[in-house]
């Protein structure tokens, strides 16, 4: 199942890569959109706050460990780039042996963790039942989330993007069905949402097994699935750096909600549906990262250097232009976007403030993203977790922390905190790009 990402064109070549890959992100969003929209059309405020809160903090649980798998990918596509089909092996049996170990501590320490995540939230009394019903349910399914990403991982190292769409279809699909069921039918509120989100990622791991071992795509033996050091080594040497930098992103998200938290009920619900919608539009920066990352890795591996600098090109033109896109769009379009998920009028006002500031931060994340992974591919993890983090400490907490206190009737300038924050990311990224343009042999060696 393997295919070569460094030949052909760069455009054609990310654009076959990423549609699969955006088309997986969007149809993973539609977990958190379907939960937030069909508790909407059958529950209050409090049920939407408590999913939008709860949600927040398994996505952050989530994209922590896709970060941290993304040193599986790029260590797959490096091998199939060098065309080593021992190393290759190695590191899918590696990833499948540490990640199944991970997925069963985190569930454990954070099952333990769900009163005090609740707490640190400042979860509106009002929502603080169905926040942690919502967040014990989810954190029992987290073996299954890790299962579908690792899967996923390892499939978009090889190069194959579509078969990962695939089997997040069929998660998509199963948690609409059982959105409805649980939610409409059986009236179990935040809990029918988490029941929906954990049983279709059980689905989809159970699918995406069956059609594994029916089409034979994955050739491993059982010494591949023994740790070797230096395999481990490299898996965390990348997927670390990526994994503390998302999960600072997160924390980011996080502490901005619990800003909007201490502003009462509206203000929460409103934060929490502009960071969904956000959250559909961030789906382009996002797949095109993990491209970025992929393609620039095999053609790493293949000692295409030049063609790895393309892609990284290809890749930010693709982010500016949409993310300009969405942002005049969503400066006409901000509140009847907010009112798909609730009717509450003042929700949908300090939504449509809130978004139209923080839409502008999709043009420059996208940059620093497309950034991000092109050093990933190179082992340089560390430049991005270091660039996330100044800028979540200089800009974007202590700007929305700022415009909190001196802008309690609005939301607009809270959103201002994320692309201002995003510019200083790009400046760090930019700077040490040239830098490496300068000194290649200081930076450019293998994993």
């Amino acid at each position: 199942m393997e295919k070569n990402l460094t030949t052909g064109s760069v455009f054609k070549t990310v654009a076959y890569f990423s549609l699969p890959y955006l088309l997986s992100y969007f149809l993973q969003t539609l977990y958190g959109m379907a939960d937030l929209f069909i508790i909407g059309q059958f529950n209050g405020v409090d049920s939407i706050t408590a999913v939008s809160i709860a949600s927040q903090v398994m996505h952050m649980v989530t994209v922590m460990i896709v970060g941290l798998a993304m040193g599986a990918t790029v260590m797959i596509g490096r091998s199939v780039g060098a065309g080593d089909r021992k190393q290759t092996s190695a590191a899918i049996g590696n990833t499948i042996t540490l990640f199944m170990a991970l997925s069963v501590i985190i569930m454990i320490v954070l099952l333990m963790a769900v009163k005090p995540i609740a707490a640190i939230m400042l979860t509106p009394a009002e929502a603080y039942s169905g926040t942690v019903t919502y967040l014990t349910i989810c954190m029992i399914g987290i073996p299954f989330i890790t299962g579908y990403n690792i899967i996923s991982s390892i499939f978009r190292g090889m190069g194959d993007s579509k078969s990962p769409m695939c089997f997040i279809a069929v998660a998509c699909a199963a948690n609409i069905v059982l959105d409805y069921l649980f939610i409409g039918i059986l009236k179990l509120g935040a809990a029918g949402a988490a029941l929906g989100t954990t049983l279709s990622q059980t689905i989809s791991v159970i699918v995406s097994m069956v059609f594994i071992r029916k089409r034979k795509m994955v050739s491993l033996s059982l010494k591949d699935l023994k740790p070797i050091t230096a395999v481990m080594r490299n898996l965390l040497k990348v997927g670390i750096p990526v994994a503390l930098q998302d999960g600072f992103i997160q924390i980011a998200f996080i502490v901005i909600t619990v800003i909007a938290n201490n502003r009462g009920l509206n203000d929460a619900a409103a934060v929490g549906i502009v960071e969904k919608i956000i959250g559909i539009l961030f789906l382009v920066p996002s797949s095109m990262l993990s491209t970025v990352s992929v393609l620039s890795a095999q053609n790493a591996g293949a000692g295409k250097h030049e063609r790895a600098r393309q892609t990284l090109w290809v890749g930010i033109l693709t982010t500016v232009t949409f993310g300009a896109f969405s942002a005049v769009m969503m400066q006409l379009l901000a509140e009847p976007a907010i009112g798909l998920f609730t009717d509450n009028a003042k929700v949908i006002v300090l939504g449509g403030q809130y978004m139209s500031s923080y839409v502008w931060d999709c043009i420059f994340a996208g940059i620093h993203f497309c950034f991000s992974g092109y050093f990933c591919a190179y082992g340089l993890s560390g430049i991005s977790f270091i660039h996330n983090l100044v800028s979540i400490i200089c800009a974007r907490i202590p700007l929305a922390y700022l415009a909190s206190v001196y802008f309690a009737d609005t939301l607009y300038p809270m959103g201002i905190a994320a692309p201002v924050g995003s510019v200083l990311s790009v400046i760090i990224c930019v700077s040490v790009f040239i830098w490496m343009s300068k000194h290649p042999g200081k930076l450019t060696g293998p994993i």
